[in-house]
């Protein structure tokens, strides 16, 4: 079975606490392996997401939204 990497840019995430929060979130939807994040602070962060199925934009987006951050880009 392949995995899925998504990868997607998010604003407002300053610290670890954002990391921790954001990668909570995305650890929550079904298929999701794995989360990596390349924090920078004050711009727009890279996250990595590998998983065992496709996401969907919307369902990614939901999930960086709870942690009270914007998608600015996803791709896939």
């Amino acid at each position: 079975m392949s995995t899925v990497s998504t990868t997607v840019s998010v604003s407002g995430m300053t610290c670890g606490h954002c990391i921790s929060s954001v990668t909570e979130e995305i650890e929550s939807l079904a298929g999701v392996e794995g989360v990596d994040v390349d924090l920078n602070a004050g711009g727009v962060s890279t996250v990595t997401i590998t998983s065992s199925q496709e996401l969907s934009p919307a369902e990614i987006g939901e999930a960086v939204a709870e942690a009270g951050y914007l998608v600015v880009a996803i791709d896939a």
